[in-house]
């Protein structure tokens, strides 16, 4: 096949998508875009890339940013370990590298969060390296291309097609080359529906264009089944706020806040009772009414609806708080520190309880449901906030 970057280049400088990371591509900008697009569309992306920056404009700011200002930041792009390790990476820049990314593509490759694809980008697009920037677009292009019908997902596979990208790739223009084949990608040689093959600068030497089979293209592994698990939710609200506990320090969404939850089990009303008196809720006499079902979307997310059994409970005292041992509280996330309270949130945050014993009466709104583990889980961070205040409650 002749080389394809000429017509690929020509292609690019003339319908290329004005970003601000391609405006101005330092390390940094391109390091801090190519993480926040993981999972995340341009469009979408972009407002928190803005903000980011303007609040933290370079490596050591990031490093040194408070964990509370990191994570709210972050906040609605989901995926917090993303953020985690940018400022991990961060940290180890700064004591290593004097707070400026190196250009080396293996030093890239060693730091927390920085994949083959992140440090081929940074190290092509940024410093001019003649490296590979393989992502799912560039997989797809290629898979069409050559009309490969073998699974990309496959290891080998995937380093037969970074060797073909690297036949075609001008060592002068590695970062402009990488650019485009992703820009392909996105805008013409699409993953979902029918690829835009007239537009498309390489059409006429596109093989699975030829043969018919690019709607085919590329060959993946079929998806796992995703595993359904029930989840109970208690809402506990006082007066306008509501408590919240924090999930561990470790695992998915860690360290963030969210209304009190056991996940794996369907409780009834009695005995998600039980389990927050166990936290020092005292709900003797309470009277729980059942509600309709009803249906919810966690969008992007979906959440089985037959499966939505809330219940609305009166009000009661609570007990002075007693918290057991990690693990010991009914089932509770980290009960050593899930009742700490929070602060009042900023104006466009919810309002919480400071501390469990100064709630005089509450109310409890319980939501059973079942969806899929893992977006359940992303989705129960949703009402995550603010750190809490460094007195925890009263054991």
């Amino acid at each position: 096949m002749e080389n394809i970057a000429p017509a690929l280049l020509d292609w690019f400088y003339a319908n290329r998508r004005i970003l601000p990371f391609r405006e101005d591509p330092t390390p940094y900008h391109v390091w801090l875009s190519e993480i926040m697009l993981q999972q995340t569309r341009v469009s979408a992306a972009l407002p928190y890339y803005e903000r980011f920056l303007a609040a933290l404009p370079d490596i050591p700011a990031l490093a040194g940013c408070e964990k509370e200002k990191l994570h709210k930041l972050w906040e609605g792009l989901g995926y917090y370990s993303r953020v985690r390790n940018l400022q991990k990476a961060a940290k180890i820049v700064c004591a290593q590298y004097g707070g400026q990314l190196p250009a080396d593509y293996n030093a890239l490759l060693a730091l927390p969060g920085i994949g083959e694809y992140t440090a081929g980008a940074i190290a092509s697009i940024s410093f001019g390296l003649p490296v590979p920037a393989v992502d799912g677009n560039v997989l797809r292009v290629f898979a069409r291309l050559y009309n490969d019908p073998r699974l990309v997902t496959d290891p080998q596979v995937k380093r037969e097609f970074t060797a073909r990208v690297m036949e075609h790739q001008p060592p002068a223009k590695a970062g402009d080359y990488n650019q485009a084949l992703m820009e392909l990608g996105a805008l013409v040689c699409l993953p979902n529906g029918a690829p835009l093959c007239e537009q498309c600068p390489l059409g006429t030497l596109c093989r699975a264009r030829a043969a018919g089979t690019a709607l085919s293209l590329p060959q993946k592994t079929p998806p796992k089944a995703r595993r359904i698990t029930p989840v109970t939710v208690a809402l506990v609200l006082n007066e306008g706020r509501v408590l919240l506990q924090q999930r561990p320090a470790k695992g998915l969404l860690a360290g963030l806040w969210q209304p009190v939850l056991w996940e794996d089990t369907t409780l009834t009303a009695a005995e998600t009772a039980a389990r927050l008196a166990a936290l020092g809720l005292d709900c003797t006499g309470v009277h729980f009414t059942p509600l309709p079902a009803a249906k919810h979307i966690f969008h992007p997310h979906r959440v089985a609806p037959e499966r939505l059994f809330p219940y609305c409970a009166g009000t009661a005292r609570p007990r002075r708080l007693r918290l057991g041992r990690k693990g010991a509280a009914g089932g509770c996330v980290h009960p050593a520190r899930c009742l700490q309270g929070l602060q009042k949130a900023a104006a466009d945050q919810i309002a919480v309880i400071p501390r469990i014993d100064e709630i005089s009466a509450f109310r409890i709104v319980i939501f059973c449901f079942s969806g899929y583990n893992s977006l359940i889980k992303m989705n129960s961070g949703s009402m995550n906030h603010r750190s809490p205040p460094e007195k925890e409650c009263v054991l």
